[in-house]
């Protein structure tokens, strides 16, 4: 299974978005934000969260998923 990250800060700060604005505006808990956010490699993630933080950052999902790992 290959690992990706989410470029959420790196999209939230080029925005002037913080974690929690995110979350408001996603419907998604603020804790997942902030360990996708944080996170440098995961296997698996809620993908209607992550369409939701996409559209809310104003970008594409494939925009948003950095592949760092492929198997």
């Amino acid at each position: 299974m290959g690992l990706f990250r989410l470029r959420i800060r790196e999209l939230a700060k080029q925005q002037g978005l913080a974690l929690r604005a995110i979350s408001r505006q996603a419907n998604v808990p603020y804790s997942t934000v902030a360990t996708y956010a944080g996170s440098p490699g995961m296997a698996t993630a809620d993908i209607p969260a992550v369409m939701r933080i996409a559209e809310v950052l104003g970008v594409s999902v494939e925009e948003l998923v950095e592949v760092i790992e492929e198997t």
